[in-house]
């Protein structure tokens, strides 16, 4: 803990940021869901902001190298504020979806300008202990916005101009703050062939990672409303998955630390799929029944991604961890701005109620891939720490204590052994 205090008004800024960015999506699922938004129409705003975010991940370092850290984050939060604003003065689809591809691209330079220099700072004898107070800030965060978004009448003004507020004041510590800025970044250049060569499993599993979670993140609040519930009791049931996802985020990690982490891997999808099928009987039942099925859930679905990123990491050689876990976000990406539309069309089809069959289905197939990949490829002779993801960041890849920042992009990789 003291090792994080020199850097505590970058947590802060960092938690409020992804505390108000969690809420944002929340409130327009169920803005939507009372604006009388179609199905399709709510999938696309979680859809566009993973395009922004896309694009703010090969972007934003290039605007970070011309103007420096500190400017480039005050235009992204100045940016995203307004956008933010944004909702609540023009109520149209079309137009929400424009500034999600906005909102995407800033936070996408946000959360990398923050991570980046909570990287610099720390140093690999502290790096866990200033990782886990920034995890735990993110949680606080992420709940407390989730739990207090149905004090607020979604139909006004009033939970945007909060957001607005919230984005606007995360920039005074990072303004003020006395930590020196980060050196300048380099770029790396991404190879989705290499980091398929590097480990199939990791990139299979980002893509359908990438399926199941913008997929109950979008349609969480048409789920919620399809079961009888009031649209503002969604924030709770996303908070419910929020906590239960860190209820399981460390026992899952001292597992894998242990044992091949495949195989965590693969009974942790398992038991995703199990309860993903069990969500919508229970969430049925009454409103504890609801955050019961969220805290479940959370608990066998969040950890996953961790275990993607660190199977990823056991097989990358010296040197290529940012290349390696750049394509495993590039992979998440481009699959996350795809699953919330495949979402909507199955809840067309079948219900509300199908969508946790719909990501049940996807960790049946990560799973499967999983049996498959033991049969093809031992494991790893030493492996790398298990790094808790309570919920997908661009910037978390940069916290890696291996990248080296010197390496050039251009430089041939090395074929990794098999």
């Amino acid at each position: 803990m003291r090792a994080a205090l020199p850097l505590f008004f970058l947590i802060v800024a960092g938690a409020l940021l992804l505390g108000s960015n969690g809420m944002a999506s929340t409130l327009l699922g169920v803005r939507g869901t009372l604006e009388g938004f179609a199905g399709l129409e709510i999938a696309s705003l979680l859809a566009a902001y993973y395009s922004g975010f896309i694009l703010g991940c090969r972007q934003a370092p290039r605007i970070v190298q011309d103007v420096g850290h500190i400017r480039a984050f005050a235009a992204f939060a100045s940016i995203a504020s307004a956008a933010a604003m944004s909702h609540a003065l023009v109520v149209e689809s079309w137009f929400w979806i424009a500034t999600r591809i906005i909102t995407g691209f800033c936070f996408a330079g946000l959360q990398m300008i923050i991570e980046s220099w909570l990287n610099e700072r720390a140093t690999n004898e502290n790096r866990g202990q200033v990782l886990s107070v920034y995890r735990l800030a993110d949680l606080i965060s992420a709940t407390f916005f989730q739990a207090i978004l149905p004090v607020f009448d979604p139909s006004t003004f009033v939970p945007f101009g909060v957001l607005t507020i919230v984005i606007s004041v995360a920039l005074v510590p990072v303004a003020l703050t006395r930590s020196p800025a980060p050196a300048i970044p380099a770029s790396h250049k991404l190879d989705l062939g290499r980091l398929w060569r590097v480990s199939p499993l990791a990139a299979f599993g980002a893509a359908c990672l990438g399926f199941a979670v913008s997929s109950y993140w979008s349609m969480g609040p048409v789920f919620v409303a399809g079961l009888g519930y009031d649209p503002e009791q969604t924030g709770l049931f996303v908070g419910a998955i929020i906590f239960g996802g860190a209820l399981s985020q460390f026992p899952v990690a001292f597992l894998s630390d242990r044992y091949d982490r495949r195989h965590v891997l693969i009974v942790v999808s398992l038991i995703a799929t199990l309860v993903s099928v069990l969500v919508a009987p229970i969430a049925s039942l009454d409103l504890q029944g609801l955050l019961a099925a969220g805290v479940l859930f959370g608990m066998s679905a969040v950890p996953s991604f961790g275990l993607v990123i660190a199977h990823g990491n056991d097989h990358a050689e010296p040197g290529d961890s940012v290349a390696v876990n750049g394509g495993l976000l590039l992979l998440y990406g481009f699959a996350a701005a795809a699953g919330p539309l495949l979402a909507s069309g199955i809840m067309a089809v079948f219900g509300s109620s199908a969508l946790f069959v719909w990501i049940g289905v996807v960790y049946a197939i990560l799973a499967a891939f999983g049996l498959v990949r033991l049969t093809q490829r031992a494991a790893p002779e030493t492996t790398e720490d298990y790094v808790p993801v309570l919920r997908t960041q661009p910037g978390i890849f940069e916290l890696d204590p291996r990248a080296d920042p010197s390496e050039d992009e251009e430089e041939p990789a090395a074929e990794p052994a098999r």
